[in-house]
Order: C-alpha cells, then structure tokens, then sequence
C-alpha cells in the first residue's frame, strides 16, 4: 500500500480529530440534554427533548463523529506505518471503537428511540412508564461510560501506552496517530 505524505497524514490527523470531537462533543451533549427534563412541565416539551437528542445523536454529531472516527482511523492503518495491530495501544483503540459503535447500534440507539417514542405519544405520562424510565436510566448509566471510554481513547492516543509488540521494534516512534 501507499503511505501518505507527512503533509497527508496531518491532513487526516485534523479529520480524525474533527470526528473524535464530534463523537466525544455530541455525546456529551446528549448527556447534558438528558437534565433538561428535571425541569419539563408538558408532554411536548418532553418529546421535544427526546427529538432533539435523537436527532443529535442520529442526524448531525455523534453517529456521523463515530462513522468518522472508524473511516479515518481504518485509513491511518492503511496508509501509514501504523498498521492494525502493530502497538497493543492501537489493538486496544481497535476493539473499544468497535464495540464503542456497536454498543451504541444496538443497544444505546433503541433505548433512545424508544424514549422518543414514547414520549411521542404518551407525552408526559411517560415519566411513569416503566420502559421510558428503564430505557431513561440504561442510555443515561451506559451513555455516560462510554463517553468515559471514548475519554481514555482519547488519552491513549496521545500517551500510546504499552510497549510495542515485540514485532514491530522498527517501528516509527511518536507519528501522528
């Protein structure tokens, strides 16, 4: 495979980044939304909370960050020295993005959607259904780890722990990863 000019892989860090940031920034967000209903007087405003997180999650910040984060992330294996599984730090950065996105699939993406849902049509009756409030409090605990986990990615990307693997001694140090 070709490897990317030095001018490149800054070009693909700064993506990379911008879509970490996205994934990260929007997950935060919708933490953050989740308080807003401490405080929600009708029905509509219960669902528009639920829409807006909804949307922000799906349409506009954390799915696209998280598609982002895995395209530009596959093109740094691919056309740097980095490699797949070179460093037990991009191994780690492999398997948590990936179950990172499939958490989020199948699990943190149907919690919300049932949220909305239902607050779609039970309005604020839906603060005493048990799949709202079960659904509520799964997407809030688990939401909040893997924002945590996307955190220390985050970190183990900039202080690339563990040694190499004892494969890759020639390896380049430091890089833009």
């Amino acid at each position: 495979m070709k490897i990317l000019s030095p001018n490149g892989l800054r070009w693909l860090k700064g993506f990379h980044l911008l879509a970490a940031s996205c994934w990260i920034g929007g997950a935060l967000c919708l933490i953050t939304l989740y308080f807003l209903k401490s405080g929600v007087a009708d029905g509509g405003e219960l669902y528009g909370i639920n829409r807006s997180i909804h949307h922000v999650d799906m349409n506009i910040v954390v799915l696209p960050g998280a598609i982002g984060s895995l395209l530009t992330g596959l093109c740094y294996s691919i056309f740097s020295h980095w490699g797949f599984f070179r460093h037990r730090w991009l191994t780690v950065k492999w398997i948590a993005t990936l179950s990172a996105i499939l958490f989020g699939t199948f699990f943190l993406g149907p919690w919300e959607t049932a949220m909305m849902d239902i607050s779609g049509k039970l309005g604020l009756a839906a603060l005493q259904d048990t799949t709202y409030l079960d659904s509520q409090f799964l997407n809030l605990a688990f939401g909040s780890l893997q924002v945590s986990v996307l955190a220390i990615l985050l970190f183990i990307s900039i202080f690339k722990p563990w040694k190499a693997k004892p494969a890759a001694a020639g390896a380049p140090k430091g890089g833009v990863a």
